[in-house]
């Protein structure tokens, strides 16, 4: 029962954590991205593809796809309310996105100890199909909360 209340604390904790973060962010506002579920060391965001999204190649911008899973990385990390901020990222695009594709970022934590952390962010399209994979690592600012 104890075990219960812990996991349901953390969880609202996460839950307005990712609300404030949404209103605080003008990028992830900018671009449209809804947070679709978080939880302690989880998040996952949605992105429609826009015309205005569309490089040169006619593809969406490699940018914008590594912004949305930066973005679901950062509010994963920030869930325990403890300010975190990226040390490093790498991405890897996999498949193409197109304009009208809705891509889904899901983060997931890999590890985190007192100061630092490591997480995983896959990018899928409607279908189904990996358009990007993200690794990121923060480290956590003594004293701080994210909200």
């Amino acid at each position: 029962m104890a075990n219960d209340k812990a996991i349901s604390h953390a969880q609202s904790i996460a839950e307005d954590v990712g609300a404030k973060l949404r209103m605080q962010d003008a990028a992830v506002q900018l671009l449209g991205i809804t947070l679709d579920s978080i939880g302690p060391g989880s998040a996952r965001l949605v992105m429609k593809v826009r015309a205005d999204m569309i490089n040169g190649a006619g593809i969406c911008h490699g940018g914008l796809i590594t912004t949305l899973a930066d973005s679901a990385f950062a509010f994963a990390c920030n869930s325990y309310n403890k300010l975190t901020l990226a040390a490093g990222i790498s991405v890897d695009f996999i498949t193409p996105a197109h304009q009208a594709d809705v891509l889904t970022a899901t983060a997931s934590e890999v590890s985190r100890g007192a100061r630092s952390g490591v997480y995983d962010v896959t990018v899928t399209n409607q279908r189904g199909d990996i358009v990007a994979v993200l690794r990121g690592r923060c480290h956590q600012v003594r004293g701080r909360t994210a909200v």
